[in-house]
């Protein structure tokens, strides 16, 4: 018999369930399994040897670094774009908003898997369209795929395409919550579009941009599908992010104890990083 007491238990009570069988307890048991290594089939307590093993392992600095660049190279010039692009849509003169919105958000929710498919014909070295109008205007083509710098290229084309419509979508309602107010008095005391922008919009964006930045930090270090469908983490290693590692030592090699030391790691450079940009941003 459900009372005004019993009754917010009874409905909250299967969401808890799920998310203490699903959430909480896999991150307790990976933990666990971190401090643990396989010896003769059975997993054993080996204390911190995942961890002496991880820094030590010269492949895992590989992907840290790989992680690392697209961090320093794709994040600002998507969110680069990711602000053009909102700036743009919020403007009174431009019309078809509705339309330009849907055409920029749609790669986030396109089917990686076909989206991969099309990108490596286009980036295709012998046959691929974008190599075919290179050399249309007298330039060389390029190894896009196969070798290192511009594989890395590719990955930071692509991420930067499938992820800036959704940032932009972020910041277009952060704009439109900025009170048009302010643009109307800086208008009178003679402001122009650019002082407008860099004293108005830029500050008052401030707490959306922390935010976009922080998540698309945080999708740098979570960045799998796009290498593992494109280059398959090559050539000799150039494209493999820290979470295809930690699949390839999880999934591949099912060295479930070791795969596990690597997410926590990286899970702890999330949060430091986190926290720098909190800090640099004295948001509080």
């Amino acid at each position: 018999m459900l009372t005004t007491k019993t009754a917010p238990y009874f409905f909250v009570g299967p969401a808890l369930i799920l998310f203490l069988a699903f959430t909480v307890y896999p991150i307790i048991a990976s933990f666990l399994l971190s401090f643990q290594t396989k010896v003769e089939g059975e997993y054993t307590f080996s204390g911190f040897a995942n961890y002496i093993r991880l820094f030590n392992d010269p492949l895992f600095y590989k992907a840290l670094g790989n992680t690392f660049i697209i961090l320093l190279v794709q994040v600002p010039i998507m969110l680069f774009i990711a602000v053009v692009l909102a700036v743009f849509l919020n403007s009174s003169l431009i019309g078809m908003k509705g339309f330009y919105r849907v055409a920029f958000f749609t790669p986030a929710i396109t089917s990686l898997v076909a989206a991969s498919v099309i990108f490596v014909l286009l980036l295709n070295t012998d046959y691929g369209l974008i190599n075919y109008m290179l050399q249309s205007i007298g330039l060389e083509k390029v190894a896009w795929l196969t070798d290192s710098i511009w594989a890395r290229v590719s990955l930071i084309l692509v991420t930067t395409w499938r992820w800036a419509g959704y940032n932009m979508v972020i910041l277009l309602a952060g704009l439109q919550s900025i009170p048009h107010s302010l643009y109307e008095a800086a208008s009178i005391d003679g402001a122009g579009p650019i002082r407008k922008f860099f004293y108005i919009t830029i500050p008052q964006l401030k707490p959306v941009l922390l935010f976009t930045f922080i998540l698309s930090t945080i999708g740098s270090f979570q960045l799998f599908d796009e290498p593992y469908n494109l280059t398959g983490g090559g050539p000799n290693n150039a494209t493999l992010t820290i979470t295809y590692y930690l699949y390839n030592q999880g999934f591949g090699y099912f060295d479930f104890g070791y795969a596990s030391a690597i997410a926590y790691v990286v899970v702890l450079f999330i949060a430091i990083l986190s926290w720098i940009q909190f800090k640099v941003a004295r948001d509080e």
